[in-house]
């Protein structure tokens, strides 16, 4: 049985007055949500010790953005896994198209990234996912594999969460259709040697489309980037129908 994880990824948006407005909106509309499904909130690391305070007990999980591969040393801008486990983090992002694109992250650094993770325990969200080019000139699966086989040399798949984030798809509001993002998340699944490893979709998730999402067979869950940060939206994505 797959587990249904559904993860808000806040990017660099609220500050902390912001982020306990938010929690006031949303964490009472949780009350009539599966208790199987998995919410993760993916906060800024100024958010986070706030946040794990105050969502102690609840069915939200915290999770930060990025994760060093050393546990210590002269990395300025950088954090470690354990100063992220210390304050109750227990998911973590790895490999955003994002830092891809902006911050020279490559599949080497990926890999360190989510092996140190998962050396003290946290559960890494590997993004993958191809651009608007990479699409159009029928690179997507060559794409997809390469990253995969790149990415998850040594890693855990029992402690594992994957999401396929079609870059051309995130914040552009242009979705991937839902017969396509499960097509490719199939793909992806085929490559595992664990078949239960979640496989969300994220690219212009939003309260309109999530119950199409989550209707097909092959997705576990969604990466949710601007719809996350109003609670009454995340709300109707993390109690989809």
């Amino acid at each position: 049985m797959r587990k249904i994880v559904i993860a808000g990824n806040w990017k660099m948006f609220k500050t902390q007055a912001e982020s306990q407005e938010f929690l006031q909106g949303f964490l009472p509309t949780l009350q009539e949500t599966p208790q199987e499904r998995e919410v993760v909130l993916c906060v800024p690391f100024t958010d986070l010790s706030a946040l794990s305070m105050n969502l102690h007990g609840s069915l939200v999980q915290l999770g930060a953005q990025n994760v060093h591969w050393e546990e210590s040393g002269a990395y300025t801008g950088e954090i470690s896994a354990p100063m992220l486990t210390e304050i109750g983090v227990r998911y973590v992002i790895v490999g955003h198209s994002e830092r891809r694109q902006y911050f020279g992250e490559t599949d080497t650094t990926v890999n360190l990234r989510l092996k140190a993770a998962q050396k003290y325990g946290l559960t890494p969200i590997l993004c993958v996912g191809e651009t608007k080019e990479q699409r159009d000139a029928g690179e997507t699966e060559f794409l997809i594999s390469t990253q995969l086989e790149k990415d998850l040399v040594d890693v855990d798949q029992t402690n594992l969460v994957i999401a396929y984030e079609p870059i051309w798809a995130i914040g552009t509001g242009d979705t991937c259709e839902t017969k396509e993002a499960n097509r490719v998340i199939g793909l992806i699944r085929s490559q595992l040697t664990n078949p239960n490893v979640p496989i969300q979709y994220g690219g212009s998730v939003k309260p309109n489309n999530i119950d199409e999402i989550m209707a097909q067979p092959e997705i576990d869950g969604a990466l949710v980037g601007g719809a996350s940060l109003e609670a009454a939206g995340f709300a109707r994505i993390v109690n989809y129908k």
